[in-house]
């Protein structure tokens, strides 16, 4: 047998006992990978922000990687959104009348509907204290982040008819401010041996240092130039689409 054909026979032979070396699965060993998760928090308001929303929600997407140490490395939008402002009459007060009414263009009251609306882009990172059930990759977390916040008052107005309360009116009233914030979140993730169910489920706190972000505030007849802390506290839950290249109950190669 000449030396090239005895070379070939011996990586036929040394290659798939690698492979089997090599082989790894989801149930017994932490494994990294892309995560792309849909975001959902409910959240009370605290400190300088109960003056202004109620409870509200928080809807967003995240990118991470998860790496084979259990760190989970993330990227965060989520839109914030509620019903409930408070200090509706303060804020109106001059385009109001006696009763508490506003009168539109057409002379008539027009019905008036009050919102939160914001946004929360963070960098996070996570890492993962796993207990090895239901494997590895799942257990205790503990997530810090870092990012801006920013929140306003949507004010709708019946068919619109409000001119004092639209375009560049309007920003007069909603009392938009925004600014760096931080969180923190603790919680418990799921990494299933089978990929259908993957989860986290979590606390969450926010603190955000803002300040107006409008020249003038109407209801004030000046600028806002007060700075603010706003707490947010709820329950945060993840539902996540991990990456891998094949599914985690088969072997992979390497």
């Amino acid at each position: 047998m000449s030396l090239s054909k005895a070379v070939v026979w011996l990586l036929i032979a040394f290659l798939p006992l690698q492979a089997l070396k090599a082989q790894r699965r989801m149930s017994d060993t932490i494994v990294n990978s892309f995560l792309f998760q849909a975001s959902y928090g409910s959240q009370f308001p605290g400190k300088d922000l109960v003056n202004q929303f109620g409870l509200n929600s928080s809807l967003g997407g995240v990118v991470s990687y998860k790496t084979d140490k259990n760190w989970i490395w993330s990227a965060q939008a989520s839109f914030i959104f509620g019903d409930k402002v408070e200090g509706r009459e303060d804020l109106l007060k001059h385009i109001s009348t006696s009763e508490g009414e506003v009168i539109d263009g057409n002379g008539t009251y027009t019905s008036l509907a009050l919102f939160e609306r914001g946004y929360h882009l963070q960098f996070k990172a996570s890492k993962v204290f796993s207990f090895s059930y239901p494997n590895p990759n799942s257990g205790i977390y503990v997530t810090t982040g870092l990012g801006y916040l920013a929140h306003r008052i949507l004010i709708e107005t019946q068919f619109g008819t409000a001119p004092q309360l639209m375009g560049d009116y309007a920003k007069g009233y909603d009392r938009l401010r925004g600014g760096f914030a931080h969180s923190i979140e603790a919680g418990y993730i799921v990494m299933s041996n089978s990929r259908v169910l993957n989860f986290s489920l979590g606390f969450e706190f926010i603190q955000a240092f803002t300040k107006s972000l409008r020249d003038y505030q109407f209801d004030l007849m000046q600028p806002d130039n007060n700075s603010y802390n706003d707490h947010y506290y709820g329950l945060r839950l993840n539902w996540i689409i991990p990456a891998y290249q094949r599914a985690p109950q088969k072997y992979y190669y390497y």
